[in-house]
């Protein structure tokens, strides 16, 4: 891991940039901190600075809870090098969703499950890299989206304590299976009107985690349209389970 660049936010927010391997990353921690902080992951759809004002504003929520955050670009997203696999995907739900058509397993899987494959593994190495920092400790939480990049990495990383989850995207029917092996607390976000997700997809998908303790938030509006004052709730959860 490489840091590559830092700026001081407005709120005291130590902002650094860095590379691990060719994956550029963003970390956000307290200015000062007399202790080391425990550390949030922040999911994004990709295209790390497309989605760079929303991440900053989760990121400084983190900060000002107590917690210090960190994001990765997806794999084919932003500056890193085209996936031709997940272009096609992608291209072909779209054209579906235009047409007004349903989009089919097949093309879920196909945009899905390739990325699930690469970016998870790419998390738990940047959770490795993060952890050998002396102001960062854990236990670690994950909060945003791709669900289903949330879903992979409750089931297989030991260190993740707990998940916010954003049911806002696809997820492959085959990742049922794994979403019932998800065992940590779980606060789960849905858009009721949603217009690029399957709402009973994200009901029945909810329905199937396998948490003892999961809460699902619905809230009225489409896919950006989450309330401010839910972030008082997320506030609450992580410091019920990363403290």
């Amino acid at each position: 891991m490489h840091f590559t660049a830092e700026q001081r936010l407005d709120d005291g927010v130590l902002e650094r940039e860095f590379t691990l391997g060719e994956i550029p990353g963003i970390l956000w921690t307290p200015g000062s901190a007399p202790a080391p902080a425990p550390l949030i992951l922040l999911g994004h759809p990709g295209g790390l600075r497309r989605m760079y004002p929303r991440l900053v504003v989760r990121a400084q929520n983190c900060v000002a809870a107590g917690f210090a955050a960190a994001t990765i670009e997806l794999p084919g997203g932003g500056e890193r090098p085209r996936r031709a696999d997940l272009d096609e995907a992608r291209a072909d739900l779209h054209r579906a969703l235009a047409a007004g058509q349903p989009v089919t397993d097949e093309i879920v899987e196909r945009l899905v499950l390739p990325l699930v494959d690469q970016a998870v593994p790419e998390l738990r190495a940047t959770l490795d890299a993060l952890l050998a920092r002396p102001e960062l400790r854990g236990p670690v939480a994950y909060a945003g989206g791709v669900i289903a990049i949330g879903v992979r990495l409750a089931v297989v990383e030991p260190r993740l304590a707990a998940a916010v989850l954003f049911a806002g995207s696809y997820v492959p029917r085959v990742m049922f299976a794994e979403a019932r092996q998800v065992t940590i607390p779980l606060h789960v976000l849905l858009q009721w009107d949603d217009e690029g997700n399957d709402r009973q997809l994200a009901l029945d998908l909810f329905d199937a985690f396998g948490s003892a303790e999961k809460t699902l938030h619905a809230n009225m509006g489409g896919h950006t349209g989450i309330p401010h004052f839910e972030g008082d709730a997320v506030s609450r959860f992580f410091a019920r389970h990363l403290r």
